[in-house]
């Protein structure tokens, strides 16, 4: 049995500040502001519930892309999160060796931000860095509820969901090789595909695109070519955007 050493972590998170905004994540070592947890964003709202953190921010996405369909900036707002949150985790993985425990009860995230989502995390505690513990953080504590919650809330496909999720994972780890590649850290990028390469073939996102090198080319399509002034995006499933059909296609 091979065990692996978890190491401590910057209890700043220092080193992701220098990839880039998408990687910073603000802790505990500063003031953290009474904002909701990512728990409280993803739970069912009850009909007598008084402010729904997950409305307000498709709302809010919605307003900044000039779109009047929900579903679209649903779509938009779980791609920015998913994002982030795999930004964080393939970061800490590849610049430490170890990801801190992102529990959505330890993450505070402001509904009403600007891009990238602001994320705080109220303590830092090591997990091990390897893809198996990711997954379990990102995929199964984060991007299945948030996924659930906002189907409960839009039309939104399962395919696009996780086309959303696998394309954010790709593109955080295409990030990460750019930067290393830049910074005479090679070992970086290489660690970042490894982790990308191994996830994409987890259940949960198996069979949503294909990915060559730091290249993916997704099965679905995020919908952002329905925003005013849209077009398709880099990994789409498109080569251009749709005339005919209302929907595209889920995966």
């Amino acid at each position: 049995m091979v065990l692996l050493h978890v190491v401590d972590l910057d209890p700043r998170l220092t080193a992701l500040r220098r990839v880039g905004g998408f990687f910073a994540l603000r802790t505990a070592a500063a003031a953290v502001p009474p904002l909701p947890t990512l728990a409280q964003v993803y739970a069912p709202q009850r009909p007598d519930a008084h402010g729904d953190f997950l409305a307000s921010r498709v709302r809010a996405v919605a307003g900044a892309l000039g779109t009047p369909e929900a579903r679209v900036a649903a779509s938009v707002a779980q791609q920015g999160l998913a994002a982030r949150l795999w930004s964080v985790a393939l970061g800490c993985a590849s610049l430490y060796g170890a990801v801190p425990d992102l529990d959505p009860r330890l993450l505070r995230w402001d509904p009403d931000g600007t891009a990238p989502d602001d994320l705080w995390l109220t303590d830092v505690r090591a997990r091990s860095g390897d893809a198996a513990t990711v997954a379990d953080l990102v995929l199964h504590g984060h991007l299945e509820p948030l996924a659930a919650a906002l189907r409960s809330r839009h039309r939104l496909a399962r395919g696009l969901l996780r086309g959303n999720a696998a394309s954010a994972l790709a593109g955080a780890a295409r990030e990460l090789d750019r930067w290393g590649r830049g910074h005479g850290r090679t070992d970086v990028g290489a660690r970042a595909a490894s982790l990308a390469a191994e996830l994409l073939a987890h259940p949960l996102l198996a069979g949503t695109g294909t990915l060559s090198g730091t290249a993916f080319r997704r099965r679905s399509c995020c919908l952002y070519y329905r925003v005013p002034g849209g077009g398709v995006c880099g990994d789409c499933c498109f080569t251009r955007p749709p005339r005919s059909s209302p929907r595209a296609p889920s995966g």
